[in-house]
């Protein structure tokens, strides 16, 4: 019988490249984004590799809406095997006292709400059925302090917390919950973040020590082995991916 995966921010970057390469395993994908265009062109991306697939529109800050798409995905495939909890925004790069209090809402709703509100949903169903594998995303942000993304930074480091946290809880029952911790990558929202703010872009490669960005493809084999590999005592443990970014941080 073929797993599912739900896959949240899967529209675009590390989610469409997840999507695509879990695809290529035989695994449907539930497709969850606030984008339409996106989710629906992920969804012909993994048929094209041989797997069915179907979009579902949320926002994930608001609870209902992430129930909707854990309630859709079970009624369309019959269960959750695996999911990235993946779905987050970046921000202005504005420094912390000249944010507004709109966007610290925002980011902290999509990121961090959003993220316990998958969790909350998604664990109950996996847990229902004698466990499940997640993989959640942090980000180097979420394990150094840097400038200019102090609300994402406080989000990501929420998610390493929880990540560790349900562990704590749940590991006992069948529940494996890792988080993957990237350095910048090529994705659209880090490329945005950078053309609105390019000096920061040649601060971030300057301190890479592989002088480069990573690629959503790298991310994704690396969520793909987290998520679906027989190296189920792996857990509650977050893997930095980052070309040496955090590494003398």
């Amino acid at each position: 019988m073929s797993k599912t995966a739900i896959i949240t921010g899967g529209g675009s970057g590390l989610g469409q490249s997840t999507a695509v390469r879990m695809a290529q395993d035989g695994i449907n994908i539930a497709v969850v984004d606030v984008s339409e265009k996106g989710g629906n062109e992920t969804v012909e991306l993994v048929k094209a590799a041989g797997a069915d697939a179907i979009f579902i529109e949320a926002d994930v800050s608001k609870a209902e809406e992430v129930k909707n798409y854990v309630d859709k995905t079970v009624e369309h495939f019959g269960s959750i095997d695996y999911f990235f909890n993946n779905a987050g925004i970046s921000g202005s790069g504005k420094y912390f006292l000249e944010t507004e209090i709109k966007e610290i809402e925002q980011i902290v709703g999509i990121n961090l709400l959003g993220a316990l509100y998958g969790l909350r949903y998604v664990a109950e169903v996996m847990l229902k059925n004698g466990g499940g594998s997640i993989v959640n995303t942090a980000s180097s942000a979420g394990v150094i302090g840097q400038d200019a993304v102090v609300t994402y930074s406080a989000t990501k480091h929420g998610i390493v917390g929880m990540t560790k946290s349900l562990v704590a809880e749940y590991a006992k029952d069948g529940l494996r919950v890792n988080a993957v911790a990237p350095g910048p990558t090529e994705t659209p929202m880090v490329k945005k973040f950078f053309a609105d703010n390019p000096e920061m872009k040649e601060n971030a490669t300057g301190g890479i020590p592989q002088k480069r960005l990573g690629t959503p493809e790298e991310v994704a084999e690396l969520v793909t082995f987290l998520l679906t590999s027989k190296a189920q005592y792996i857990n509650g443990e977050v893997i930095r991916i980052d070309g040496g970014f955090t590494s003398t941080k």
